[in-house]
C-alpha cells in the first residue's frame, strides 16, 4: 500500500572515472522518501559501491527539510563526505532538490 504522506524522489549525476561504483552505474543516483506537507528526507540512499557510503550519504541526509532550500544539505556532504564521489553526490543532490520542487509546485496546485 502506499503511503500518500510520501513521495519518492530521485537525483542523478554522472560519475567521476576511477570510482568502484563507476564500474557497475554510469551514474550516481540519490534517492529519497520525503513529506509531502513538510518536504523532510525520511529516508535516503545512493549508488555508491560500498554499504558503508549509501549509510553513511542516508544518515546524512535523514532529517533535512528540503522546503529550506538546498544550501545545508549541500554544506554538510562537503564538510563530511571526503570521496571521489563529493562532484556528482552534490550535482544529484541538486537533481532530487530540482525535481522536488517541480512535484511541490504541482501539489501546491
Amino acid at each position: 500500500m502506499v503511503n500518500s504522506r510520501v513521495m519518492f524522489i530521485a537525483g542523478h549525476a554522472r560519475l567521476p572515472q576511477g570510482m568502484a561504483a563507476k564500474s557497475v552505474f554510469d551514474t550516481l543516483t540519490i534517492t529519497a522518501e520525503v513529506d509531502v506537507k513538510y518536504g523532510v528526507i525520511i529516508e535516503a540512499s545512493c549508488t555508491l559501491a560500498t554499504q558503508h557510503g549509501r549509510e553513511f550519504i542516508g544518515n546524512l541526509l535523514k532529517g533535512i527539510s528540503l522546503k529550506d532550500g538546498i544550501e545545508e544539505p549541500l554544506q554538510a556532504l562537503q564538510q563530511f563526505y571526503k570521496g571521489k564521489a563529493a562532484n556528482a553526490l552534490a550535482a544529484a543532490l541538486n537533481d532530487l532538490h530540482l525535481h522536488y520542487q517541480q512535484v511541490a509546485k504541482k501539489e501546491e496546485k
